[in-house]
């Protein structure tokens, strides 16, 4: 049974986590928890993934375990690995007493086991936990592979224990940026969600939460350029348009440099904030900026 009884309740208890979250974003989170199932967002950088995760636990009131994914991630880091150091002390400490037996029974307690995130999840008491698998597009393939099992029945196999089943079913986000196409038995044992950028007024609505001090004329020209900025054909002239991350912290800067009202001379400052890439920053010329700034034509 989910915490939430209606979508709306959802989609209202993440807002007061400062989370703004769409209809359809709001229902997918609504049916993982209601159907238990992990839920796969896949999107851009910077539109708000491991913040939604981050929401979550906050809204139910759980615990955040992360996981970040890299390339080369191995499973101890992942799930478990031995601590080899209180072992060893434990064998010398019991050579010549006890049988091998007995020896290789001991070390293999519990109390040698460090937990990595994927198995504090599984252990973590009621109500359970919030597990963000976070970017597992950057893992490689045979991680995703041994992810199958925890993602498909929660519960994972450890050869010296066996398997170890959650206590209370931990709630599942993973993130993808789509760095690389994830393998069909990992997005079938998923549901699913493809977060875009936020419309304006979502946007907006992340501004004003995230910096009141901006005012209500600042936020919005700071959501009207950076929407501007994502539109075509504007967007065409950048590698990678500013995500929601973006707009909040260059609201910030606006906030600090006591601007109050956005410009081409501004905007030509602070562009390293909207961009990461030196061949945006360069394209984001004085010219484009005015063109940016003028107010969009009024439908007839």
């Amino acid at each position: 049974m989910t915490a939430f009884p209606s979508i709306d309740t959802l989609q209202q208890s993440l807002r007061d986590s400062g989370y703004f979250a769409d209809r359809r974003l709001a229902t997918a989170v609504f049916l993982a928890l209601k159907l238990q199932r992990p839920l796969l967002l896949e999107g851009e950088p910077g539109v708000g993934k491991t913040e939604l995760a981050k929401a979550l636990a906050v809204a139910l009131q759980r615990t955040l375990l992360r996981l970040q994914c890299y390339d080369g991630l191995e499973l101890r880091e992942a799930l478990y690995e031995w601590n080899y150091a209180a072992q060893l002390l434990h064998m010398r400490a019991a050579e010549g007493k006890e049988s091998i037996e007995q020896v290789e029974r001991e070390v293999y307690q519990d109390r040698y086991l460090i937990r990595r995130p994927l198995l504090q999840a599984l252990q973590a008491p009621e109500p359970g936990a919030v597990l963000l698998i976070d970017e597992v597009d950057r893992a490689d393939e045979p991680f995703e592979a041994f992810l199958l099992e925890y993602l498909g029945e929660y519960q994972v196999s450890i050869p010296e224990i066996g398997t170890i089943r959650a206590r209370a079913v931990p709630v599942t986000i993973l993130t993808s940026n789509r760095t690389r196409e994830l393998n069909d038995a990992v997005k079938r044992r998923c549901l699913y969600h493809w977060l875009d950028y936020p419309e304006r007024e979502r946007e907006l609505a992340i501004v004003r939460s995230r910096v009141p001090e901006a005012g209500e004329v600042l936020s919005r020209q700071v959501a009207d350029f950076v929407g501007r900025l994502r539109s075509q054909p504007f967007a065409n002239a950048f590698q990678r348009a500013p995500g929601i991350a973006e707009s909040v912290e260059w609201a910030k800067a606006l906030v600090a440099l006591d601007t109050l009202v956005i410009d081409p001379e501004v905007i030509a400052d602070t562009a390293g904030i909207l961009f990461k890439q030196r061949e945006d920053v360069a394209a984001l010329t004085r010219d484009l900026s005015a063109e940016l700034l003028k107010p969009e034509p009024q439908a007839a």
